[in-house]
């Protein structure tokens, strides 16, 4: 589900560095982080979590002890297990100078509804965290906090935040950030589409409804596909185009 891992990012300047995101502790990253600083001459202050996905947070407590004196900020998310090192908070507009520069916290949820994104003014950068995979997806997890109606708003205010490039948590650079925006923009309301007219076709269940939009699948995927289809049928519900009893989805009347 994260293609070729995690990406972190290191800012290093005047012998203190901050990290976006910590991983999930696997040793091989802490060796590598610990040989950056090095490099770079530098502390390691500060972790910038964008969210509280275990593999962006997870890491946090191994870093943490390797790192005594480096505080850890992220974004509150109400019910979830944050007591595995001392979190402070941080919110919508904040400031943070990170590597000698500038960056401001972006409150971006869907994915997740902690979910943080980090923007440096200066060169038109976000570090995106989940929110755009190049040449994927990203899971909408409602399990896990996730909210389409959420992260549809998200993905137009990052169109209009009109970015040079975006740096994810996942897989390669992002240069050309609208297009990629806008295309999954595109496939989300595609999704829709064919969530509904499974629905017009009698179809009332999330598996059913899984099994006819997403044919041939393999079948270690289908929970991930089953999760996708509930974030849309519960946008559906949320926007008035649908209703559902108990596990049972039908197109609203009227």
């Amino acid at each position: 589900m994260t293609g070729a891992g995690n990406n972190t990012y290191l800012l290093a300047a005047g012998g203190s560095a901050t990290l976006i995101d910590a991983g999930v502790g696997e040793p091989r990253h802490l060796d590598e982080l610990a040989a950056a600083l090095s490099a770079a001459g530098a502390r390691l202050d500060r972790v910038l979590v964008t969210h509280g996905h275990h593999d962006h947070a997870g890491g946090a407590p191994a870093i943490a002890s390797r790192h005594p004196s480096a505080v850890f900020t992220k974004r509150p998310w109400p019910g979830v297990d944050e007591a595995t090192v001392r979190w402070e908070q941080m919110e919508e507009g904040e400031r943070v100078v990170a590597g000698g520069e500038p960056l401001v916290a972006l409150h971006t949820p869907g994915h997740s509804p902690d979910h943080l994104s980090f923007w440096h003014e200066p060169s038109r950068t976000l570090f995106s965290g989940d929110l755009v995979v190049l040449g994927g997806s990203v899971m909408i997890h409602t399990s896990r906090g996730g909210n389409l109606s959420q992260y549809l708003a998200t993905l137009e205010r990052l169109i209009a935040l009109d970015a040079n490039a975006l740096l994810p948590a996942h897989g390669p650079r992002i240069d050309d950030p609208a297009a990629v925006l806008r295309a999954y923009l595109e496939h989300r309301r595609m999704r829709e589409r064919q969530v509904i007219e499974a629905l017009r076709a009698g179809r009332e269940h999330e598996q059913a409804i899984a099994e006819s939009i997403y044919d041939g699948l393999d079948p270690a995927l289908m929970p991930a596909a089953r999760e996708n289809v509930r974030a849309h049928l519960e946008k559906l519900e949320a926007d008035g185009a649908a209703t559902r009893d108990a596990d049972r989805w039908r197109l609203a009347h009227g």
